[in-house]
């Protein structure tokens, strides 16, 4: 038997298991409610506790299984997930990263329609999505206001995160001497503005809805280059001037998973929480000393003004814990009594860095 009959047996091997493995998925799914994530998380679990294979390092085994869960999940039960687009956009290959490659997507044209998409999906309208994809947070530029504002209306839960080093790359039809314009949108811009700076500094920076819009744009004309991910420059058969060209090489965008779940504890989890305090002085600080007597550590506070109340504002921040733990739910229960108002936004499992 030849090396390509073997592979071939093997190929239909694998075919046939997974069969099997849709079959089973679809069986659990008519006794229980596991959610696409949940799944995904649970074989992931079990890649983490075996040894490393030889061949196959484990972020290479984690994405595999991701693909093939996301595959017999969709066969169960289709999903579709909002993100906010077009294709190719570091929000698309967030979503990827965090549901698979199988999932029914849908791009749309801002954060507020990414909520509104999943608010649609829990009452089963058409049109609507279980789940959605938004970016909350970059390490160089802060928080994502449009996110937050949207949170603040409380339309739909946070049910997990993506964590995504994000690289940038000059993409181009012709040479780095030809370069009179850089499209890019302009959180892209900024992060790279050191480096265009010092290698294009007679270029004009032109602001782009997208980062795929950009690539767009570079491929009608040698003259233009785009800031953009490497799935744009396959798209659109861009040349890759310059890889890796933003300014901070540890820039992550923090993407949040939108949904109507409520994850389980995992023993590795986050709360998010937004609370509106009295307009009084010492009201903050005293909110502080909740967090503080429950032993919470405060890993990210932000503040933006309430529609309509001058110089009052909403608070949100985020702690380790799960909104089901002791300290959490009694510091929870103590800000009820001590605000104006608290609203829990999501406790979940805390994102890997990809």
């Amino acid at each position: 038997m030849s090396i390509f009959q073997t592979i071939a047996d093997i190929d239909r091997e694998l075919l046939s298991l997974l069969e099997k493995r849709c079959q089973l998925v679809a069986d659990e799914l008519s006794v229980t409610d596991v959610s696409l994530p949940e799944a995904i998380r649970r074989t992931e679990a079990v890649i983490e506790a075996e040894a490393a294979s030889r061949s196959l390092s484990q972020s290479t085994r984690r994405a595999i299984l991701r693909h093939v869960v996301s595959a017999c999940y969709q066969v169960a039960r289709p999903s579709r997930v909002a993100f906010l687009g077009p294709v190719d956009s570091y929000s698309h290959l967030a979503t990827i990263a965090y549901f698979g490659d199988c999932v029914e997507y849908s791009p749309v044209a801002s954060i507020k329609a990414v909520f509104e998409a999943v608010a649609a999906g829990q009452e089963n309208e058409n049109g609507g999505c279980e789940f959605g994809v938004v970016p909350i947070e970059n390490s160089t530029d802060g928080r994502v206001v449009d996110t937050l504002g949207r949170l603040a209306i409380g339309e739909v839960n946070l049910t997990g995160e993506v964590l995504m080093s994000i690289h940038h790359n000059l993409l181009s039809i012709g040479k780095l001497d030809e370069i009179i314009e850089v499209h890019s949108k302009p959180q892209a811009l900024s992060q790279c503005r050191r480096w265009l700076a010092d290698h294009l500094p007679e270029a004009t920076l032109v602001e782009t809805a997208s980062t795929t819009a950009a690539a767009a744009a570079a491929a009608a004309s040698p003259t233009i280059a785009a800031i953009a991910s490497l799935p744009a420059a396959t798209r659109y058969g861009l040349g890759v001037l310059e890889a890796s060209i933003e300014d901070n090489r540890d820039n992550v965008t923090r993407f949040a998973v939108l949904g109507s779940q409520k994850p389980a504890p995992t023993g590795n989890d986050k709360t998010t929480l937004l609370f509106q305090v009295e307009h009084r002085p010492g009201a903050l600080a005293d909110v502080m000393g909740i967090f503080k007597q429950a032993q919470l550590n405060l890993t990210w506070i932000e503040s933006f003004p309430q529609p309509g109340r001058p110089n009052e504002y909403f608070f949100v921040v985020e702690f380790p814990g799960h909104r089901d733990a002791a300290n959490v739910s009694g510091a929870i229960e103590t800000l009820v009594k001590e605000t104006r108002q608290v609203r829990v936004l999501g406790s979940y499992p805390c994102g890997r860095r990809i």
